[in-house]
């Protein structure tokens, strides 16, 4: 009885890995992910004030961001 249900658990966990899908990315416009975060192209998402490409503008937005999820902020 120890024999088929270590059997059973071992066909199980073989059948289940099978069936997992490959989680790559569609090829297209999305970010790759060895380049800067400001080198991304215009994206629908972005927020407005922010100038594609430029790394001063990317930082002073996540600043600006940042401060306003900051509950201690004086507002």
């Amino acid at each position: 009885m120890k024999a088929l249900a270590a059997v059973s658990c071992v066909a199980l966990a073989l059948g289940l890995a099978g069936c997992e899908k490959a989680q790559t990315t569609a090829s297209g416009s999305e970010k790759k992910a060895d380049a800067p975060s400001w080198q991304v192209a215009s994206s629908p998402y972005a927020a407005p004030g922010w100038t594609p490409g430029d790394k001063a503008s990317w930082e002073a937005q996540l600043r600006t961001r940042a401060q306003g999820q900051n509950d201690y902020a004086a507002k």
